[in-house]
């Protein structure tokens, strides 16, 4: 016949018996009736393979067509798990900045979607990014997770540090800030230590604390007089003030649940300060800065609301000594809004390995422009807005006549101490509680 004749032959035949199954083999192909004969005939051991199929459920062609269709998409979904699993997964650090207004802090509350966090919003970016699987989003322990600082409410960042194990991917930065709202910022990663940890590897974290210069006016002049102006003098003072705060002391009425024999009340304050006061829209605001080791909750937020109260004329200087020792003193909480948690530093982590060829130092020089840009961008226009909305500052102000700063002599005297003012609030800044 020649081999086009067998080839058509071979072809005919196809389309006769229908679709050919290559991995069946030659020998479950039939021939169709022939005219005249009542039965095809079947090649040998094909009728006892077609009884072995009946009888084991076996639906023909169709069938393998969706078994075959299932394994192909099984073999592609083990591959993308494989290709993931490829990917280096390592420890870093991510630089992070962000406007805490209208969040309930920085650290997230697992099952609790009724107040939302900053670690919510980043959870899903890292998720969302394909930086780690859903179930570290589930639970952030896998990730091995920390935070430098707890901010609470209403606080914001301008150099929060986070460590966890991530999958490097491609273009990782860009990709994480997609899936984040502009307020909250990563400027910044570096690969560190497999056995670090933000928190325990930090060794002191800055704070500022910007507020408009008409807090420190005397108690007597208008309560929000936006045109007032911080001269000279009065800076010096309060410069005065915040350099007794430098150095070790026992902070416990600066906190509250800490009394004042408890070792963990002991803080080390390398520096305090506030800047020259600077003009925005109108009204005159200072920074205030503080760098410690660490710092317990509304411990800052009350150093600065003890020297507004000195400040003002509500409280005597010789308070701030009187702090330092075990009887309680009312010491008035600033408000939150101004808080800023500015950098966090690692001078023995850096000695250690910033210079050992593997690893950075974490010092973040080159991401300085972007934190200014940050700061000038998102936290100062909010703290200035929402002052101006909501005006934090001047209702403050307007509760320091109801601290008793004399409480502390009637204590002295065995008559008892006071019980914690009953403006403590909820919000502030922690560090190791």
């Amino acid at each position: 016949m020649g081999l086009p004749g067998l080839r058509a032959a071979a072809w005919a035949l196809r389309r006769a018996c229908g679709p050919w199954t290559p991995h069946l083999g030659p020998r479950l192909l039939c021939l169709h009736p022939m005219a005249g004969n009542g039965e095809a005939p079947v090649p040998v051991g094909a009728k006892q393979e077609q009884d072995k199929k009946v009888r084991s459920g076996w639906q023909g062609p169709t069938r393998v067509w969706e078994e075959t269709e299932q394994q192909a998409k099984k073999l592609k979904s083990s591959e993308d798990g494989e290709q993931q699993r490829k990917l280096p997964k390592r420890k870093i650090v991510l630089l992070m900045a962000y406007s805490g207004k209208g969040y309930h802090g920085m650290q997230r509350n697992v099952g609790s979607s009724k107040f939302k966090t900053i670690e919510d919003d980043l959870v899903s970016a890292l998720v969302r990014s394909g930086c780690i699987p859903e179930n570290h989003g589930e639970d952030m322990r896998k990730m091995s997770f920390q935070r430098c600082a707890r901010t609470d409410k209403g606080v914001s960042a301008a150099g929060q540090v986070v460590s966890l194990k991530v999958w490097l991917i491609d273009d990782i930065l860009e990709k994480i800030n997609s899936h984040l709202p502009s307020h909250i910022r990563i400027l910044g990663l570096k690969r560190v230590t497999g056995g670090f940890n933000s928190k325990n590897k930090c060794d002191a974290r800055t704070y500022f604390y910007m507020l408009p210069t008409f807090a420190f006016a005397h108690k007597d002049h208008d309560l929000q007089d936006e045109t007032y102006r911080l001269s000279a003098e009065t800076l010096g003072r309060v410069n005065r003030l915040l350099a007794c705060y430098k150095g070790t002391h026992n902070f416990h009425n600066f906190t509250s649940q800490k009394g004042p024999h408890e070792p963990s009340a002991r803080r080390y304050i390398l520096d305090m300060f506030c800047e020259e006061p600077f003009v925005r829209e109108g009204m005159e605001f200072a920074v205030i800065k503080v760098k410690g080791q660490s710092f317990m909750t509304h411990q800052i937020r009350k150093m600065v609301g003890l020297v507004v109260a000195i400040i003002k004329g509500y409280a005597p200087e010789g308070v701030l000594e009187r702090c330092w020792g075990e009887a309680k003193v009312d010491v008035p909480k600033a408000p939150g809004l101004g808080l800023v948690l500015e950098r966090v530093h690692f001078e023995k982590y850096n000695q250690r390995f910033g210079h050992d060829g593997l690893h950075e130092p974490l010092d973040w020089a080159r991401e300085e422009a972007e934190v200014t840009a940050f700061k000038e961008q998102h936290i100062y226009p909010t703290i200035i807005s929402t002052e101006r909305q909501e005006r934090s500052m001047a209702q403050w102000l307007s509760t320091l006549p109801m601290h008793d700063f004399s409480a502390t002599a009637h204590a002295a005297a065995g008559l008892g101490t006071k019980a914690p003012s009953s403006l403590e609030g909820s919000d502030g800044v922690g560090d190791s509680d």
